[in-house]
């Protein structure tokens, strides 16, 4: 009691009215509550998951392809076929508001004791054949290279696709066996990372 005489003193019947105040607005504030959902895109669909390459003792600057047909196999581009997966080594799918880099390398470089020339490039289908896909030096920037050294470790390129596309893409590899004359089999292991953005 003595306290609030004392508080009455220093603040006055103004500065209580005030404190009063104050505290009956802090009560009556009203709480408002938004609930968000959030709705997950996938802009990269793997394509092909393995593929069976025949090359021979000495090839020079021959080609195969991820997913390939033809013989010897791996030899031939197929002919892409929107609802079979094994048509195209990956689909990428961009809306209105980002674009899509996809970074393509290998898990671990080629043993180049076996392979003089391990070079990837990308391919992407026009509607009726497959065009060759610029290869970037990163996800962003206009910096281009030509292929991927699949001979040295943590070599990288990017495919760069812009809003509102569907494009399937194809891997193809340009190589040199012709170090050795062995003939046990080589297992090669490709990935591909997305990565959305707002521009390039």
């Amino acid at each position: 009691m003595k306290a609030i005489r004392k508080l009455a003193v220093i603040l006055g019947i103004k500065g209580l009215l005030c404190v009063a105040s104050m505290t009956l607005i802090a009560l009556s504030l009203t709480t408002y509550m938004v609930t968000i959902y959030i709705t997950p895109r996938q802009q990269l669909t793997l394509g092909a998951t393995s593929a069976s390459w025949t090359v021979y003792v000495n090839d020079v600057n021959e080609t195969r392809y991820l997913p390939g047909s033809g013989g010897p196999a791996g030899s031939a581009e197929p002919t892409v076929n929107a609802t079979d997966s094994s048509t195209y080594a990956f689909k990428v799918v961009t809306d209105e508001d980002y674009v899509c880099a996809v970074k393509i390398e290998l898990t671990s470089a080629v043993n180049s004791s076996k392979f003089s020339k391990f070079e990837i490039t990308a391919k992407h289908w026009n509607g009726s054949a497959w065009s060759e896909e610029t290869l970037c030096s990163a996800a962003t920037g206009s910096t281009t290279k030509s292929s991927i050294n699949g001979l040295t470790s943590e070599d990288a390129g990017y495919i760069h696709q812009g809003t509102s596309e569907t494009a399937y893409y194809l891997i193809e590899v340009t190589y040199s066996y012709d170090q050795v004359d062995e003939t046990t089999q080589v297992t090669v292991e490709f990935q591909y990372e997305p990565l959305p953005q707002a521009s390039f």
